[in-house]
């Protein structure tokens, strides 16, 4: 462990903590929808995305086609294009190996941490992952925590917790608002995504959503270039 490793890791410790909130409830809702404890913390390690496993887990008992499954969990994750790129500098010395499988430890929160710190002074891809290890123990354990807590409640709908996929992922999008620029692609996602659960079978509206949002960012990006 370098001291890089280690300021990134104490640094981002304060998103970690809000990571937990989260994590503990996507475990209760994972607990409630039959997935078992082995299975999601593979998929805390293989996938490591919040909004990615908020979307597996809430096709998980759908009957969705796996192709469905996986490419809706790869739409929601797109934005993670965009973030690499911003710290690929910081993962160059590394190599081409090396910087791949650093890249697995880039999350929303320890980015921003990261992009924050780089303003005030120079930073390595060691206080990067530093950032992303803490997250990833925060998520994967109160994950874990949460799934052992839903087998405790018997009735969930009595707490609200069949709305609570929406909520959780609601307040997850809030987290990634960055401003009043963000408004037209969202709302093109938005709008696609409506029109696409109601003419459309099966996870189509989702995809399209996704797409589309994606899509209205890069036009945007582009006329504001």
């Amino acid at each position: 462990m370098t001291p890089e490793f280690a300021r990134g890791f104490r640094a981002s410790v304060p998103a970690g903590i809000g990571v937990l909130v989260y994590g503990l409830v996507f475990g209760v809702l994972a607990a409630e929808k039959g997935v078992s404890a082995p299975q999601l913390a593979i998929m805390n390690v293989a996938v490591f995305s919040g909004s990615a496993q908020l979307i597996l887990v809430g096709m998980w008992s759908g009957g969705f086609p796996l192709w469905q499954v996986a490419l809706a969990a790869a739409v929601v994750n797109v934005r993670y294009f965009l973030l690499t790129a911003a710290v690929a500098p910081l993962l160059e010395p590394f190599g081409k190996f090396g910087g791949a499988w650093r890249v697995h430890f880039v999350t929303d929160e320890n980015w921003a941490v990261t992009m924050a710190e780089s303003r005030r002074r120079r930073v390595t891809g060691d206080f990067l992952v530093g950032g992303g290890v803490c997250v990833g123990l925060f998520w994967f354990f109160s994950v874990l925590a949460g799934h052992s807590l839903g087998f405790t409640i018997a009735a969930p709908e009595r707490f609200g917790l069949d709305f609570a996929f929406t909520a959780l992922f609601t307040a997850l999008a809030v987290t990634m608002w960055r401003g009043r620029r963000d408004i037209f692609p969202w709302a093109v996602s938005a709008a696609v995504a409506y029109a696409a659960f109601r003419l459309l079978p099966g996870a189509w509206y989702v995809l399209l959503g996704g797409a589309a949002g994606a899509a209205a960012a890069a036009v945007r990006g582009g006329e504001e270039g």
